[in-house]
């Protein structure tokens, strides 16, 4: 099979964006062959960049999201660094922000609607907290302050504590659909000529992923209970110890697991057809007695043998596995997932993005720019001189 070009070769995003939220969605477009300008502060960049040091030196949630891209460093309170920007952006197929208020791409003439109107063929993609419109459009949104606004830290946690996600779940969650919006899109403008404004709030793309405990609680009159590992409405749901110190999660989905789980692991196949048990209403009922039965079965066995019995049942069984041994983990080497991908302070591994495409064609996974790393060869790009560069950098609009 001929080699396939990437999905986004010759498509040029330029994105004004900070923390995750943005710089995710961009990087999948750019991870996709796409061409990611990145702007970013003068003073200091990206403020994602000084959030740790974790990754031999450099921010840890800066690496993962902006691989692939060319740093731009301008002022844009400056109308020479407003200017450049600009001038990207006449000739660019996608724009991306997320400034903290939508008055302020307003103000600097950034928003969507403004750029689509100037720019036909323009997507322009805005990221903020809560939308453009509402009461709430102008308040800050940090992750975890959105994940308590969407109802995901009251469904999170046991249930004497609420717990936020241990991800930046409302980040991610806007970026992937400011990333499907994007390659919608394209696909639109594909057929009309046509691009348009994507607007994406976290709050809304997180009460998206919270339509189960949300139809669950308006239809059903009453939220979830938060129940820890457990499952709210389904037993056994759990992790339980093993005789080595692991924990290992197992499922019942139906009443033939739960039979077969009481015969072939629990050794106690009368639980199988006992009225108190036999279905999952029943073991929902009487949960901590469920839970105390399977629990009994599975603390004399080590790890390896609890799941290896799981799996001789046929059923659904995973190991509680830490952040380390995820990067460890035997499915992602045998699937060989991980790459090295070229930063500031070296070569640093990371994973293959989960899209498999077409001929076995990988990911374009770049290097991580240093700040202001493109800069010099951008301004030339949009005709500006080494004396005008120079004049720039002197009076602190570019880096």
């Amino acid at each position: 099979m001929d080699q396939l070009p990437l999905p986004l070769e010759g498509i040029t995003v330029v994105a004004v964006e900070q923390a995750v939220s943005a710089p995710f969605a961009t990087r999948q477009l750019a991870d996709l062959g796409a061409r990611v300008i990145k702007v970013e502060r003068v003073d200091g960049g990206d403020f994602a960049r000084g959030y740790d040091t974790a990754a031999r030196g450099l921010a840890s949630h800066f690496v993962w999201c902006n691989r692939g891209k060319e740093s731009l460093a301008l002022d844009l309170k400056d109308p020479r660094g407003l200017a450049v920007v600009r001038r990207l952006i006449a000739d660019a197929d996608v724009f991306v922000q997320n400034l903290a208020h939508s008055v302020a791409a307003a103000r600097l003439g950034l928003d969507a609607a403004t750029l689509c109107a100037a720019h036909p063929r323009l997507i322009a993609v805005d990221i903020s907290g809560y939308g453009g419109l509402g009461p709430y459009a102008d308040k800050r949104a940090y992750d975890m302050l959105v994940q308590c606004e969407a109802g995901l830290v009251s469904v999170t946690g046991t249930p004497e504590q609420p717990v936020k996600a241990g991800i930046p779940a409302a980040d991610i969650a806007a970026a992937m659909y400011a990333f499907s919006g994007v390659l919608a899109a394209l696909v639109r403008r594909g057929t009309t000529g046509r691009g348009g404004p994507v607007e994406v709030s976290m709050l809304e793309a997180l009460a998206e992923w919270l339509g189960h405990p949300l139809h669950h609680t308006m239809h059903g009159g009453e939220p979830p209970v938060r129940t820890g590992l457990a499952h709210a409405v389904i037993a056994p749901y759990d992790a339980y110890p093993t005789a080595d110190g692991g924990r290992v999660l197992l499922s019942v989905q139906n009443d033939r697991e739960w039979r077969r789980l009481a015969e072939r692991v629990m050794g106690r196949p009368e639980l199988g057809t006992d009225p108190a048990y036999a279905t999952n209403a029943a073991r929902v009922a009487h949960r901590e007695r469920t839970d105390a039965l399977v629990a009994a079965a599975l603390r004399v066995l080590d790890t390896e043998e609890a799941l290896a019995r799981l799996e001789r049942a046929g059923i659904a069984c995973a190991r509680l596995r830490d952040v380390r041994e995820l990067a460890e983990h035997p499915q992602l080497a045998a699937r060989e997932r991980w790459r090295e991908v070229g930063t500031p302070a070296g070569p640093l591994k990371a994973l293959l993005p989960p899209i498999t495409l077409p001929g076995g064609d990988e990911a374009r996974m770049g290097e991580v720019p240093a700040l202001g790393q493109h800069t010099g060869a951008l301004l030339r790009a949009v005709g500006m001189t080494d004396d005008e560069i120079a004049a720039l950098r002197r009076d602190g609009v570019a880096a």
